[in-house]
C-alpha cells in the first residue's frame, strides 16, 4: 500500500500537537486530516474512510476511549492508535483490550509512533492484497447466489471442473462467463498451471489465428520473431475462448482439428506440436441457430459442448440484485476511500426494480458511478444514469394507464400490448431482433407498433 493511499485522522484537543503531527506524517507521504475531539472525528468518519485514527485518550466532548467504542460499534474498517500521558497508561492498556491497535506515550521519541504506523500500514497492505487475490479467485461479480437455478448451475460447474471435459458456457453479455471459467480452472486439477483467455470476437481472423497457434519468424509481413500461441501457452492448464460464436467458419475448421488431435502447427511451420489443455468456451450467440444458417459448424459445436453451463441473466435472478448492490458498494467505497452514509429511497427503489439489460456488468458500472459522484457520503437520484430512471418510469406509466377501467375492450387491449412491448424494450433496449422474436412478429411489424404506440 502506497503511503499516499493510507489515510490518517489525528484527533487531539491540543491544536499545536495536531498540526506538528500532521506536518511530519504528511512529510512522510501519508494523507492526514485533523480534528479536536472524538465527536468531530465521528463526523469525519461518517463521510470518509480512514485507515488509521491516532487519538489522544483524554479529550473534552468525547474522549479517545469513547471514540474507539463508536468506531467498533459501527464496524468501520479503521484501526486506532491511542496517545496517552504517563499517568493514563493503564487506561491505554484497557483501550487495547477493547480493540485499539496499540498505544504510544506522548513526549517520547516520535519514531516510536511512526514505527507503529508503518507496522499497521504494512499489515493492512497484506490484508488488502489477500482480499484482492480472493476477489480475483471468486470473481469481481461474486459467485454466491440465492437463486435456485444459479446454485444448481454452480454445483454442476464444480463437478465438471474435476474432469478434463470441454465446457461451453452460454449467457448474455455481462453475466460473468469469464468469471465462471476462471472458477472452473481454480477448482480443477490444473489450477497450478496457466489459465489463458482470449476474446475471439475482438480480433480479425488473421490476428486471431496467430494469437491461438503462434507463428515462426518470417511467417508473414511483420513477423520479426517467433511467437508462442495460446494453445502452447496453456499446455498443462486451461484455455478459455470467449465469444467462440464470433469465429469465422474457415478458422473453425482449424480449431476443430487442434481440439480433436491436441496438436497444432505454428503459422509458417510444418512441425507438429503436441499440446495438453483443458478447453472452456463461451458465447452469447444462439449457436443452434448459427448452425442452422451455416455460420457455425455442427461438428465443432458437439466437440466443445460436452458440458453446457447456462448462466441466467440478472433479470431472472432478482433475489440476487440486493447482494450485488451491497457487494459493489462495499468494493468501491473501499477502493475510493469513501463512506456512503445516505442513499435516497428513490435510488434504492430504482436500483431494485431495474431490469439490467447489461446484466451484472451494468449493475457494477452503475454502482461505481454512484460512488464516484457521491458527495459528503450522499447518493442522490440525479447521479443515476438516465436510462435507469427513464425506462422504469415509462414502463410504469404505461402499465398504470392500462388499468383504466373506463375504456373500451379494444382500447384496453392496445394499452396492455403497449405496456408489454414497453417492458420488452426496457429489457432488451438494443436488441430489436430479440423483442420481435419474443413477440413472434416481424421487425417491420414491430417498427410499426413502436410508431403507433409512440415508443420509439
Amino acid at each position: 500500500m502506497n503511503r499516499e493511499n493510507f489515510n490518517i485522522l489525528v484527533v487531539d484537543d491540543e491544536k499545536d500537537y495536531c498540526d506538528v503531527l500532521k506536518m511530519i506524517l504528511t512529510g512522510k507521504g501519508y494523507k492526514v486530516d485533523t480534528c479536536g475531539n472524538g465527536q468531530e472525528a465521528v463526523e469525519k468518519l461518517e463521510k470518509k474512510s480512514f485507515d488509521l485514527v491516532i487519538t489522544d485518550l483524554c479529550m473534552p466532548v468525547m474522549d479517545g476511549r469513547q471514540l474507539l467504542e463508536e468506531i467498533k460499534k459501527r464496524d468501520w474498517d479503521t484501526e486506532v492508535i491511542m496517545l496517552t500521558a504517563h499517568g493514563t497508561i493503564e487506561k491505554a492498556v484497557d483501550a487495547m483490550k477493547a480493540g485499539a491497535y496499540s498505544y504510544v506515550t506522548k513526549g517520547r521519541d516520535p519514531e516510536e509512533l511512526f514505527m507503529e504506523v508503518r507496522k499497521l500500514r504494512d499489515a493492512r497492505k497484506m490484508k488488502r492484497d489477500n482480499a484482492i487475490l480472493k476477489e480475483k479467485l471468486n470473481g469481481n461479480f461474486m459467485l454466491e447466489s440465492r437463486n435456485k437455478k444459479y446454485r444448481q448451475m454452480m454445483e454442476l460447474a464444480e463437478r465438471a471442473a474435476q474432469s478434463d471435459s470441454n465446457i461451453l458456457i452460454l449467457g448474455e453479455s455481462g453475466t460473468g462467463k469469464e468469471v465462471l471459467a476462471s472458477f472452473i480452472h481454480q477448482k480443477s486439477k490444473r489450477k497450478e498451471a496457466n489459465f489463458m483467455e482470449l476474446n475471439c470476437q475482438a480480433l480479425s481472423e488473421s490476428i486471431l489465428e496467430s494469437e491461438l497457434f503462434g507463428h515462426e519468424k518470417g511467417a508473414f509481413t511483420g513477423a520479426d520473431r517467433r511467437r508462442i500461441g495460446l494453445f502452447e501457452a496453456s499446455n498443462g492448464g486451461t484455455l478459455f475462448l470467449d465469444e467462440i460464436g464470433g469465429v469465422s467458419v474457415n478458422l473453425q475448421a482449424k480449431l476443430l482439428k487442434a481440439i480433436e488431435n491436441k496438436q497444432i502447427y505454428r503459422l509458417g511451420s510444418s512441425t507438429p506440436i503436441n499440446v495438453d489443455f483443458r478447453l472452456i468456451t463461451a458465447t452469447n450467440h444462439n449457436l443452434r441457430k448459427d448452425m442452422g444458417d451455416g455460420s457455425f459448424r455442427d461438428d465443432l459445436f458437439y466437440r466443445i459442448s460436452t458440458i453446457v453451463l447456462e448462466l441466467p441473466p440478472l433479470r431472472e435472478r432478482p433475489e440476487d440484485i440486493p447482494l450485488f448492490i451491497q457487494y459493489f458498494f462495499d468494493k468501491y467505497q473501499r477502493e475510493m476511500n469513501k463512506r456512503i452514509t445516505d442513499v435516497e429511497n428513490s435510488v434504492k427503489e430504482l436500483l431494485a426494480g431495474y431490469s439490467y439489460p447489461g446484466n451484472v456488468r451494468e449493475l457494477k458500472n452503475i454502482i461505481e458511478r454512484l460512488v464516484v459522484l457521491s458527495e459528503k457520503g450522499e447518493i442522490r437520484e440525479a447521479y443515476l444514469p438516465s436510462d435507469v430512471v427513464k425506462n422504469q418510469r415509462t414502463a410504469r406509466q404505461v402499465q398504470s394507464e392500462a388499468m383504466d377501467l373506463t375504456i373500451s375492450l379494444k382500447e384496453y387491449r392496445g394499452k396492455v400490448e403497449k405496456a408489454y412491448i414497453a417492458s420488452l424494450l426496457e429489457r432488451y433496449p438494443k436488441d430489436m431482433n430479440k423483442v420481435a422474436e419474443i413477440l413472434d412478429i416481424s421487425r417491420r411489424l414491430l417498427f410499426n407498433k413502436l410508431v403507433e404506440y409512440e415508443l420509439k
